[in-house]
């Protein structure tokens, strides 16, 4: 899988004229060497690949890099010393770096110190893992079981009275104690008027019956991310809530048939939009519709009303869209999804009918 990978980035590699690529960030890094911890490096040429650590990690490199040949740096060297002697040893003349990651004094000491050509690569890797395999495809689907085990057990935990907090503290303990190594994003926890704000997280502000609670949430599964979002209603709606609600369920649900192969992602988003729009609310509806999803909770591609990229089988993207009024209060429901032939796959499975919390 790994080997496969690497050589996928290769032939980018060669595409660009590059001798080699150095590999900074945990995700591109350890998508194309299996590794799960951090802070270590990768150099990988047409011929070699080189896992560079430092003692704290040589061990754990050693029982899960199988495809490079796995260095030491710290025996009485700096890392960039290390790799300046890797690369003149390798012939390296134009080396690709992450231009995102490498910060602009990173960047200096690197170009006074390797004496080559560094070359942004401006998502190769990127480019390549935005189709996932089908080992990605069933991390990301046990990643979101988990999220919607944990859906299932806070409609049982809510209760009115309870503050924001305490709902985010119950939910992310609970998707650890399912397994999850983490939260792929702070939970979003929000209540009455706050529902509005797209990105509210949890405060101290106690959750009041006839109010919506909008929970935005997710977890990191061996590596991979989840997302999921469901609104509900704490005791009894009002015909306004219930409206609103409504056509951002009719705007998802139409949106998911949508997600096809060779479908622009601005087409996708227009679905959404248009309808949410043409109930009269589209003011309301600024952010994108979705976005992709994987070893990092915000990927390419983005669904939105700028992106003209075609969509293709096996992304693993959200579905997103929402209506937030100020002072009255917002929904959004989201569903992880995988791209088919037949329009989006859910993999998020929790229920989207309104659904009220004594």
């Amino acid at each position: 899988m790994f080997k496969e990978r690497i050589e996928k980035l290769r032939k980018a590699m060669d595409g660009r004229n590059l001798d080699a690529v150095l590999l900074i960030g945990d995700p591109n890094r350890n998508y194309l060497s299996g590794f799960t911890g951090n802070e270590s490096f990768s150099l990988i040429t047409q011929e070699r690949a080189f896992f560079i650590t430092d003692s704290r990690f040589t061990e754990q490199a050693s029982q899960q890099v199988k495809d490079y040949e796995v260095l030491e740096y710290n025996k009485g060297t700096t890392f960039v010393d290390f790799l300046s002697g890797l690369v003149k040893k390798n012939n390296v003349k134009k080396l690709g770096f992450e231009e995102n990651i490498v910060s602009y004094s990173q960047y200096e000491i690197l170009n006074d110190k390797l004496g080559c050509e560094l070359v942004p690569m401006k998502g190769m890797v990127e480019e390549i893992r935005i189709v996932k395999d089908d080992h990605e495809l069933e991390l990301i689907g046990e990643a979101a079981a988990v999220a919607d085990r944990a859906f299932k057990h806070m409609l049982e935990f809510i209760k009115a009275g309870m503050t924001e907090r305490e709902v985010g503290l119950e939910l992310e303990f609970y998707m650890k104690k399912l397994g999850a190594s983490d939260l792929s994003f702070p939970s979003i926890v929000a209540s009455g008027v706050r529902s509005s704000l797209p990105h509210g997280q949890a405060t101290e502000k106690v959750i009041n019956k006839g109010e919506f609670l909008t929970l935005d949430f997710g977890c990191v599964y061996r590596e991979y991310c989840s997302d999921m979002t469901r609104t509900v209603v704490i005791g009894k709606p009002s015909e306004k809530m219930v409206e609103i609600y409504n056509i951002v369920l009719e705007a998802e649900q139409l949106a998911l048939k949508a997600y096809k192969p060779g479908v622009p992602a601005i087409e996708v988003d227009a679905v959404a939009r248009n309808y949410i729009s043409k109930k009269g609310y589209g003011k309301n509806f600024g952010h994108s519709l979705g976005h992709g999803v994987g070893r990092e909770i915000h990927e390419a591609p983005i669904i939105g009303y700028r992106n003209n990229r075609k969509l293709g089988s096996g992304m693993v993207v959200s579905d997103e869209p929402g209506i937030y009024i100020p002072g009255f209060g917002g929904v959004r429901i989201e569903d992880l999804l995988v791209v088919t032939e037949n329009g989006g796959k859910a993999l998020s499975k929790s229920p989207k009918n309104l659904i009220c919390v004594d």
